[in-house]
């Protein structure tokens, strides 16, 4: 059985909101990441990744994305505690909010930051790192169109 983790890749002009997980985490304790979390039981809904990544945003950083979400990436890993994931990652656009941390259990900051400040940050992992590139290229071909 996995669990089932969906990330945003939220966008606003050139930056991505980042945040600094806590020390508190079970999982990647101090390492930045993009905001997201678990799929939790709805009952028989429509766009469940979707609504959970969206949700999750807010939660962890008071930032609302605009409603149209776009399917970016999927990677599975095993948690530092042992759990399987599958995590998905959605391009999201920014709608509104200041970012910061909403939950200090969960989050020790929420920043914005261009893809060279992330791919600099010495508490970037690689797995943030490829998101980013994916999503650049997602909103690249995006604007394409």
């Amino acid at each position: 059985m996995f669990i089932v983790n969906a990330e945003g890749a939220v966008f606003k002009e050139d930056k991505w909101l980042i945040i600094e997980r806590s020390m508190k985490e079970d999982h990647a304790a101090g390492l930045l990441s993009l905001p997201g979390g678990k799929a939790e039981k709805e009952g028989a809904v429509m766009d469940i990744l979707e609504n959970t990544v969206k949700r999750e945003v807010e939660e962890e950083t008071d930032v609302v994305v605009k409603d149209e979400v776009r399917y970016v990436h999927s990677a599975s890993f095993q948690s530092d505690d042992g759990f399987h994931v599958v995590n998905i990652v959605f391009l999201c656009e920014y709608k509104s909010g200041t970012a910061h941390p909403k939950s200090e259990e969960e989050v020790s900051e929420a920043v914005w930051m261009n893809a060279e400040e992330i791919f600099a940050h010495p508490n970037a992992p690689v797995w943030l790192k490829t998101s980013i590139r994916l999503a650049e290229r997602k909103k690249a071909a995006d604007a394409i169109l």
